[in-house]
């Protein structure tokens, strides 16, 4: 299956929810008018493309028919689509440097898909023939580390755990230490991820990377958010959050294929600033992909 063919099944739910809304409004009649906007912009709130991104795309829009005087359906379909292209930025696919200790660290909260993707990402670059290690730094939640266990009898990886409770950054020194031992190319760090506290994520988040700095400073290190679409907005606020704990490489969002929320990619991409690198287009270990502006925003719209 092809990038466009994954991004297309994986959004089905999102796209019929914005196919069906975009075709009841334009059908009334062939130009788009005020009231026809403001039906627009309520559907693309209801898919959590988000306020501050909408309203940003709707001036767009409305700048545009103004400019042109062109207010066909087709006409408003093509500056949504450049604007959500826009708001995407440039793809970045997650790639690894060779001849380095590549370091992913996996943040995000409980419950998003976090260790799951960091199973999911082990086996994609174990395919690819990289020697990886898992570290179960999510010490708080037995079944986490189990979890992160069970991905590493899955895809033959070792997993450098400690016991319930231990300390996160004690398994990450350790993890480091085994990576250098067998020259690895990759090792995942799993973390945890309490919201309650939001100082004590600061502070454990801030001393697991000071431990990488120290132990592994030619390390290609990149710190990754994982979070779940089916969240909606809430996803948009821990991206918010997580970008202030600690500083970000990019999002992964998981789920996408789980309900009409997929719009929530634009949403995060317009306030956290971040670039998004992954996708969760299923469950399966596969659908795991990289996050593609171009398939993203072609399998979302309508046809024009």
């Amino acid at each position: 299956m092809g990038i466009f063919d994954a991004f297309r099944e994986g959004l089905t739910k999102t796209r019929n929810f914005v196919a069906d809304g975009f075709a009841k409004i334009s059908a009334r009649m062939g130009r788009f008018d005020e009231e026809m906007l403001e039906d627009l912009e309520t559907l693309l709130v209801q898919a959590d493309v988000g306020v501050g991104a909408t309203i940003s795309i709707m001036d767009a829009i409305r700048s545009e028919m103004k400019r042109t005087g062109d207010a066909s359906r087709e006409a408003v379909l093509h500056t949504l689509s450049v604007q959500m292209r826009a708001i995407l930025g440039e793809k970045h696919p997650l790639e690894l440097q060779s001849g380095k200790l590549n370091i992913l660290l996996m943040v995000g909260v409980n419950g998003t898909g976090k260790t799951t993707t960091a199973g999911k990402l082990c086996y994609r670059f174990r395919a690819e023939g990289k020697k990886v290690i898992l570290a179960a730094a999510d010490t708080f939640r037995a079944a986490a580390i189990e979890q992160l266990q069970v991905w590493g009898e899955r895809t033959d990886t070792p997993v450098i755990a400690h016991t319930e409770g231990s300390d996160p950054a004690a398994v990450c020194f350790d993890a480091i230490r085994s990576a250098q031992a067998k020259k690895a190319d990759l090792l995942i760090i799993d973390t945890a991820g309490r919201l309650h506290n939001k100082q004590n994520l600061m502070d454990e988040l801030s001393k697991i990377r000071r431990i990488i700095e120290r132990e592994a400073p030619d390390a290609f290190c990149q710190t990754i958010l994982i979070i779940d679409a089916t969240t909606g907005q809430n996803a948009v606020i821990q991206a918010e959050v997580f970008s202030q704990a600690v500083e970000l490489t990019g999002v992964g969002i998981t789920k996408l294929d789980g309900n009409a929320k997929g719009g929530v990619a634009v949403s995060i991409a317009y306030s956290a600033h971040c670039p998004i690198l992954l996708a969760g287009l299923g469950e399966g270990v596969s659908d795991l992909t990289d996050f593609d502006p171009d398939a993203f925003v072609a399998s979302l719209l309508p046809e024009h």
